[in-house]
């Protein structure tokens, strides 16, 4: 059981014709960062977006559960950076670390948004650094469907507010109601607010936090951020790497590494900057 006494999020299933999404500003605000601290076995990076992204990328209920079986009885340290993404695994996310029994202790690094910053109300101990964000909303996501399906959505994104208004406010000690307006308003918090309003515990000591400039970084995710940023859902940024993914060259070969070919990423960077026209 964990040390502190935190409420459980309901599993909902997801609205017919739906995907949870994490807004584009996130990704505006999200840079690569690491811990100068070594990780060991115990610890949990999540360092990308919630939700398994087109190249199999991404950071799901499967792969901390799986840390957190090779970890039972033992404490765990999650470090965060993160622009959130799909709302369904956060949760599950979430509750799997509410539910560890060991002490949970979530390092803000850089960015948790959306999705992540659910993930981190889990902790036992948050520590955040004083440069990072946090960021909370209400439920957000693209659904496609008739009147019903639309009901339906909106029935269950105001289900996922309620619970994670509750969420925030076990954690931060403000009532609910405010916690709402708040989530409405799309509010970002830099560190010193993160603790100042009870988001936070305290602060990640300043070397503990270091820019990664190394960090490599695929073609394919480049451009796929590069799309998110400009709000492209990620069903159809899946779908349009699926289709290149199957590109046939003249010769019948299929060129699974087509996106990584400097021309198409100009073409996919011109078709970006239509876009944004």
């Amino acid at each position: 059981m964990t040390l502190r006494k935190l409420p459980a999020v309901q599993a909902l299933e997801a609205p017919k014709g739906s995907t949870w999404e994490a807004p584009s500003s996130a990704f505006h605000h999200w840079a690569p960062v690491k811990s100068a601290a070594s990780d060991d076995a115990n610890t949990i990076n999540i360092n990308d977006s919630i939700g398994e992204n087109y190249d199999g990328t991404g950071i799901t209920s499967r792969l901390v559960g799986s840390i957190l079986r090779k970890s039972a009885g033992k404490d765990v340290v999650v470090n965060v950076n993160s622009p959130g993404g799909d709302f369904f695994e956060g949760v599950t996310i979430y509750n799997m670390l509410r539910e560890h029994d060991g002490a949970i202790t979530v390092n803000v690094l850089g960015l948790a948004a959306s999705a992540a910053s659910i993930i981190a109300m889990a902790a036992d101990e948050l520590k955040i650094a004083k440069s990072a964000f946090m960021m909370i909303h209400n439920s957000w996501g693209l659904v496609m469907g008739n009147q019903n399906d639309m009901r339906q959505a909106a029935e269950t994104f105001a289900v996922f507010d309620k619970s994670m208004a509750n969420v925030y406010a076990d954690r931060s000690g403000m009532p609910a109601e405010g916690i709402a307006k708040l989530m409405d308003a799309d509010t970002w918090m830099d560190g010193e607010t993160a603790v100042e309003d009870g988001f936070a515990d305290g602060f990640l000591a300043s070397d503990e936090v270091v820019e990664d400039k190394e960090q490599a970084t695929s073609a394919k995710r480049k451009v796929d951020v590069m799309f998110a940023k400009q709000g492209v859902p990620r069903s159809e940024r899946r779908k349009m790497f699926g289709e290149l993914a199957g590109t046939q060259d003249a010769a019948g070969t299929n060129t699974q590494n087509a996106v990584d070919n400097p021309e198409l990423v100009k073409a996919l960077s011109d078709l970006l900057a239509e876009i944004k026209g």
